[in-house]
């Protein structure tokens, strides 16, 4: 019997399916599934087959499970034998990924990780091609096309893989700061705002994910029977552990939105409503790589950008709502974020949106 290509450190069978579990949290849009399966179609290749073979009806109306997705990752990858959907320069061979993470797994730290795994899918892909840039606290990761540029799916699945490779390397979720897109807004830009959990800008020069500088020089110590494991659950795991919405900080998150930032209590108070000692709060947040006030930091920055781009307000304005006590502290805040000032990032949203 032939053996069945590996793909993302799993053998896949055709032939014996898949069973699918509810994440019972985190689904994928609809709209996600029916860009991976326009994949297949521009290959000449059956959408309802590949379904059939997952367990999926040939029909998807609603959300699926982030199992379900990556049950249909997999399922494309091998009908296509390629990983990124034919999306690339060159094809993303079955396996690549699984020697990717070989490539990466030591390491010494995010920094040289990323630029490893840049590299590697540099002459993997060749188009599109990735680099690091490193300004104003923001460490961005850029990539460039040869041609006319790509969809917002092609590049959704390049950070997907990038981010979630870099997450699993230093065992926390790595918070995203800005992702832009080259490409234009599709129909349903929503979604992917809601699926990065960051400020998502399309129309723009180039794409790009900005993480804080500072996570480049998380350590990196991981196993070789730990890389197993991780790719015995890929691309699943990735959708799901490394979420923006998951763990404690999640939690905190859902809690601070349901008040103004002005009303925001002390962490010694935010300790006691959710029933924990000051010590085990801090000590759960920093197992995931964070801290209250860069929970409150993200949240200020997502309701300062939907401020920005869906209101007239003015920034005085905007600080206050955002519990800042003057607008140049806000300023100095959003520069941080964005490196830009508010009005700026203003007008560029409003410049872009015009040319769409």
């Amino acid at each position: 019997m032939t053996e069945a290509p590996r793909i993302f450190g799993q053998f896949y069978h055709i032939s014996q399916g898949m069973t699918m579990t509810e994440t019972g949290r985190r689904m994928i849009s609809p709209f996600f599934v029916e860009e991976a399966l326009d994949c297949l179609r521009r290959q000449g290749k059956s959408p309802k087959k590949v379904l059939a073979a997952i367990g999926l009806p040939a029909r998807i109306e609603g959300p699926i499970s982030a199992e379900g997705y990556g049950a249909l990752w997999l399922a494309i990858a091998a009908e296509m034998d390629d990983e990124f959907f034919g999306m690339g320069g060159r094809p993303m061979r079955c396996g690549s990924f699984t020697l990717l993470c070989h490539c990466v797994l030591h390491a010494k730290t995010l920094d040289q990780g990323l630029r490893r795994a840049l590299r590697f899918l540099n002459v993997v892909l060749e188009d599109p091609a990735g680099h690091v840039e490193i300004a104003d606290g923001l460490a961005q990761i850029v990539l460039t096309d040869r041609a006319d540029g790509r969809s917002a799916f092609a590049y959704r699945a390049y950070w997907i893989l990038l981010h979630g490779i870099a997450c699993w390397l230093v065992g926390r979720r790595i918070p995203l700061r800005m992702v832009d897109f080259r490409c234009a807004e599709p129909d349903h830009g929503a979604d992917y705002r809601l699926f990065f959990g960051a400020p998502v800008r399309f129309s723009q020069a180039v794409s790009r994910l900005a993480l804080d500088a500072s996570v480049l020089k998380l350590p990196i110590a991981r196993s070789e029977q730990a890389l197993k494991q991780f790719l015995r659950n890929a691309p699943a795991n990735i959708l799901v552990r490394y979420r923006y919405d998951a763990g404690l900080a999640a939690a905190i998150r859902k809690r601070l939105r349901q008040v103004p930032p002005a009303s925001w209590g002390a962490f010694d108070d935010l300790a006691a409503q959710m029933r924990m000692s000051p010590s085990t709060l801090r000590h759960r947040l920093q197992a995931e790589g964070r801290t209250y006030a860069t929970i409150r930091d993200e949240i200020r920055r997502d309701l300062a950008v939907e401020l920005l781009q869906t209101t007239t307000l003015g920034v005085g304005e905007i600080a206050a709502r955002l519990g800042f006590s003057e607008p140049s502290a806000f300023h100095r805040a959003f520069r941080k974020w964005t490196a830009k000032s508010p009005a700026g990032f203003r007008r560029e949203t409003a410049t872009a949106s015009g040319s769409r």
